[in-house]
């Protein structure tokens, strides 16, 4: 028998106990989360513990009945220091929270913002907002500027570089296929807090065994699947949390506040 390799080992492992922490506690129920009427569609990401690399991603979807499972559960990569929790649409929880370059992807309840790719047109049969990818597309994750976890272009007819602009910037236009495509999450986006972490997306992994520096990662198919999937008319959410404190989930009760334009 051949085998298997050393990724493909590490991904079952995890999701076997995912899959045993799942069995042991009390199945989520979106419904207690308080989540906004017009909210149809939650992509629901798992994972077995707080430091847990590897997830699951089930899209659900709101009936007449109340919420179902659509589809197969998708496997994913966060953090590569598991999960703290972010800043988003949920009440404040104590715990540890997401911070700027901690390695940890934020768990919480998070609008969904503008898909983006390095195409010139979107995908077909995609309904969500998209924007491509430019040569001088940044997202600024540095501290101490003004335009800290938002998107800047810098025009073709300025000479400066980036680095002129802000100390610290994630480039959308990578070398590697990770920004293929992928969809911004609007954790630390309203009421935007320096220093909680920025430029967390949904976008194509590197490789099934490798984390994300504080994004949700997933196969090119797997994310173009969940991508088409969404309609804006649905509302959609992201609500990412340890299987053990879903629990502690629920909107807050704030005024509903708009999700900003990248």
């Amino acid at each position: 028998m051949k085998h298997k390799h050393g990724w493909q080992v590490l991904l079952l492992l995890g999701l076997l106990t995912l899959l045993s922490a799942c069995s042991r506690s009390p199945q989520p129920s979106l419904a207690d989360l308080g989540l906004p009427e017009a909210t149809r569609q939650v992509l629901l990401v798992q994972s077995s513990r707080w430091n847990s690399t590897i997830a699951s991603l089930q899209r659900m979807e709101k009936t007449a009945t109340g919420w179902r499972a659509v589809g197969n559960s998708i496997a994913v990569r966060v953090g590569r220091n598991g999960m703290g929790w972010g800043a988003g649409l949920h009440a404040d929880v104590q715990g540890v929270e997401k911070m700027e370059g901690d390695g940890k992807a934020p768990a919480g309840i998070f609008p969904l913002g503008t898909v983006f790719g390095y195409a010139a047109e979107a995908p077909t049969g995609l309904r969500m907002l998209y924007r491509q990818v430019g040569e001088r597309d940044y997202f600024v994750d540095a501290v101490d500027s003004p335009d800290y976890n938002h998107w800047r272009s810098i025009p073709l007819t300025e000479a400066n570089e980036p680095k002129q602009r802000w100390n610290s910037f994630e480039r959308m236009r990578r070398d590697d296929h990770q920004y293929e495509y992928g969809m911004i999450v609007g954790h630390n986006m309203i009421g935007t807090q320096a220093g909680r972490g920025s430029a967390i997306f949904l976008h194509v992994w590197l490789n099934p065994a490798t984390p994300t520096s504080g994004c949700t990662a997933m196969s090119k198919e797997d994310l173009l699947t969940v991508l088409k999937w969404l309609k804006p008319a649905s509302n959609p959410l992201l609500v990412q949390v340890p299987v053990d404190e879903f629990a502690r989930l629920h909107v807050s009760q704030e005024p509903e506040k708009t999700y900003p334009k990248p």
